[in-house]
């Protein structure tokens, strides 16, 4: 485990702040990796990521996206705006190039940096990640509660009205999901909680912006790509990893037969693996 995470706030020049955390520079690093949070989440890093990485001599950076863990609101963005706040937390720690990693809601917004920025981002790993919506495939079908999404395509008013009365689904989760959050991540479970304190706003956008156009095309990202997908994954279902495959130019698809949507974290490990072969 890293010894300090510096914790800061950084002023991308609109007059809002991005808060952010930083593993730190070491002349023995062999990569650097943004880390993007799911949703909800506050942007902290997670333990389990935190050793997989110092494990590995990788740099850890992670942040809040808008409305998410006192970072400022950006009203009306889409997927792409996360590469600007990347950029410009990456300009602030003197990091030039990296790779970029999200799990669940923060998978597009790592696609989006390597579609935004492709002369700074050197790899892309995709966990549980949802694809753009289309009409080639059944975009809602396998998702085990699929309302509050639905109701993102309708408008944000619509959308915050269905969190303003929304339950989880316990079923949205397989076994293997629970006993994930009971251990080794339970970590995840207890940031989720802290997320509270902030809103509900960064859940609402982030879906939002999952239901509109995201202000790129995934044929725009250059970068390697690992999509990494639980096959028994009730909240994103596999046809999602599985269409996406084909339209990324450089793209590899890790099936896990007996994961769900936490529990395919546990990949997180060997995807670092992955780009730090690529880095070299």
């Amino acid at each position: 485990m890293p010894a300090m995470i510096a914790e800061f706030d950084v002023r991308p020049g609109d007059g809002r702040v991005l808060h952010a955390f930083d593993t730190g520079a070491d002349a023995a690093v062999s990569l650097v990796l943004v880390w993007h949070h799911g949703s909800p989440q506050t942007g902290a890093p997670l333990d389990p990521v935190l050793v997989a990485a110092a494990e590995r001599g990788i740099r850890l950076i992670s942040y809040a996206r808008p409305s998410y863990g006192g970072s400022s609101p950006l009203p009306g963005r889409d997927v792409a705006s996360a590469a600007a706040d990347v950029a410009a937390i990456a300009d602030a720690v003197g990091v030039d190039r990296f790779a970029t990693m999200g799990a669940s809601g923060g998978a597009p917004h790592a696609l989006a940096c390597a579609a935004r920025l492709p002369e700074r981002v050197v790899g892309v790993v995709t966990l549980a990640g949802i694809a753009p919506y289309t009409e080639e495939f059944d975009w809602f079908g396998g998702m085990a509660s699929p309302d509050a999404i639905r109701s993102a395509f309708e408008s944000r008013d619509a959308r915050a009205r269905f969190e303003a009365t929304a339950e989880f689904d316990p079923e949205q989760f397989v076994p293997g999901d629970w006993t994930a959050l009971e251990g080794r991540w339970s970590s995840l479970g207890a940031d989720v909680g802290h997320s509270e304190v902030y809103g509900p706003d960064g859940l609402i956008d982030d879906d939002v912006a999952f239901a509109s156009s995201w202000g790129f095309d995934l044929a725009e990202v250059a970068a390697p790509v690992l999509l990494v997908q639980g096959d028994l994954d009730r909240v994103v279902p596999p046809a999602h990893a599985q269409w996406m495959r084909g339209l990324l130019p450089d793209s590899e698809l890790w099936m896990r037969a007996e994961d769900g949507h936490i529990s395919v974290l546990d990949a997180i490990p060997a995807a670092m693996d992955w780009l730090l072969e690529r880095a070299r």
